[in-house]
Parts: C-alpha cells; structure tokens; sequence
C-alpha cells in the first residue's frame, strides 16, 4: 500500500510491516517505540497515520492528552523532513540523544527533556538470574510463589490465548482506574497482542498453576542486543507471581540479547519504583522537540 506525500496521509496498516522491518533493521532503533508491533498495537490509541515527505516516512500521532506529534522521520532526508514537520506546528515525540546529534543540531529548535517517557534499559542476565544482594527482595518472593504453588512456565502458543483473555479480563476488572483515558485502550492492545502474536513475530511466555494461566509476559526484538517487553500481567493475589514471570522472560526468551527495554513509567509513582527496584543499567532519555 502505497503512503502519501505530505500533507496528506493514510492509517498504518498491517501490509507495512515488511517495509518498517527493513527500516528498523537498519536503523536499529533504541527507544522503544520504534518498532512495528508496538505501532500497530496502539494504532487506534495514538491515531497512527503515514506520510511521506519526499523519500522520508514519517508516522504521526496523537497523545492521550489529544496534542498531535510525530516521531522522527525515519529514513531519507531526515533533517529536511523535521524542518518540515516543526514548520508546521508538530512536536517531535521520542527523539533521543544520537537522534538530536546526528539531526537537529543546525535546526531551529526546542528541545526539552520527556522524564516521564525515558525507557528503562536492563541486563538481561542480570533479570534472569538475579544476582547478588541488590535482588534480594525480588528472590524472597519468587521463593515465596514457588513454595506454595504448583506452577508451571510455557512458550506462548495459539493453546494460551483464552486462558491469557480471561486473566486479561480479570486483572482489568481489578485494577481498572477511574479517569484513565489510556487503560481501556492498553488492554484493548494486549488482547490483540495475543491474537496475533505469529502474525506480528512477537514473543511470549505463560505461566500456569494447576493448569489455569495466571502471567503472561509478551515482548519482541527491538533491535540486534536489546529485546523489548512490551506486556506484562500477573494475577493481582498470587504474590511473587509478577517477580516470577519477569524473571522468567528474561531468562526463556530473547537469550542472545544483552539487553532488555521495558519501556516507560509515564510519570506514575508506583511504576516508577517498581522500575527503579529493579536497577536498570541505564535510563534511555527521550526528548520533545518544538520550533522556538
């Protein structure tokens, strides 16, 4: 399908996948947002359109708060196409350090650090194994679950995707928060995550006690060291379960990764400390940029 010159554009669509595989294997990007599952997956959140401004692909979104962006263009005459896109009135959403060196730096423009959307950049061997003191607390409770539950860990198949809905369904009804425009739309994505996850080359595992799924955790290559998690649910009253499943993508899946990208917190406490206990090797720092 082919995309529109700018101004005018068209949704994304799942025929794209081939063209951004290219694109991102060449880029190999760092934030997690680029990549092609996790666009197409929050393409009705985030309104996701593609434009093409002379030979860059550009994708254009919106925020939860309605405010209209786009990503950095991603291939061509990138410098041109972002003069282009801020003479408009856009912001740059997701841009990062080598982004603004290598792009903006003879562009007039404003960029200003985005706390709220850096992505958290972990070990792999180090949420597989959980060494030393620093974990200690997150052994305790796999050793916790472990001891009172007979459980067992599985490759994500087409066999787990009920069983994967209903505890969807169930976590929702439990955490469910009032005047979170975003929840809806975020188990809306994981439900279609699991659908299709051959069709999108995602990857995942489940765990089952007594044979009922209670976590799943569902993620993908974001770049040739780094595996990004983009899903992750645990029954809310089987404590150390969420421990357990975290470890345990860490440890089954994505094995010749370094690293792995849990994305961001958007600025909520609780996520932020959960993030933060577990020590990230490093804060993937995103920008917004803005004409002056």
């Amino acid at each position: 399908m082919e995309i529109p010159a700018w101004p005018a554009s068209r949704p994304l669509d799942i025929s794209d996948k081939p063209r951004f595989d290219r694109i991102f294997e060449q880029l190999q990007p760092r934030v997690s947002e680029l990549n092609f599952a996790g666009l197409y997956l929050f393409r009705t959140a985030h309104d996701y359109a593609l434009s093409l401004i002379g030979d860059s692909v550009v994708v254009l979104g919106k925020g939860y708060d309605e405010r209209r962006y786009c990503l950095p263009p991603l291939d061509g005459d990138v410098s041109g196409a972002c003069d282009l896109l801020l003479d408009a009135g856009l912001e740059l959403y997701g841009v990062d350090d080598e982004f603004a060196a290598r792009f903006l730096k003879l562009v007039d423009c404003g960029i200003v650090e985005d706390r709220d959307s850096f992505d958290y950049l972990y070990l792999r061997e180090e949420m597989a194994t959980l060494p030393g003191n620093r974990f200690h607390k997150k052994k305790n409770r796999i050793n916790y679950f472990t001891a009172r539950h007979n459980h067992e860990v599985h490759d994500l198949s087409a066999q787990h995707l009920c069983g994967c809905l209903q505890l969807l369904d169930e976590w929702a009804r439990v955490a469910e928060v009032e005047d979170n425009n975003s929840f809806g739309l975020e188990m809306d994505a994981t439900a279609e995550a699991l659908a299709l996850s051959d069709v999108l080359g995602l990857e995942g595992i489940v765990v089952t006690v007594e044979g009922i799924v209670r976590a799943f955790a569902v993620g993908d290559r974001l770049n040739r060291e780094t595996a990004v998690c983009h899903f992750e649910k645990a029954d809310h009253f089987m404590e150390g379960l969420s421990q357990l499943v975290n470890r345990e993508f860490a440890r089954l899946l994505f094995r010749d990764c370094r690293y792995v990208n849990r994305e961001q917190d958007l600025g909520e406490p609780g996520l932020r400390t959960a993030k933060l206990s577990y020590h990230p090797v490093e804060l993937v720092k995103k920008f917004r940029v803005r004409r002056k």
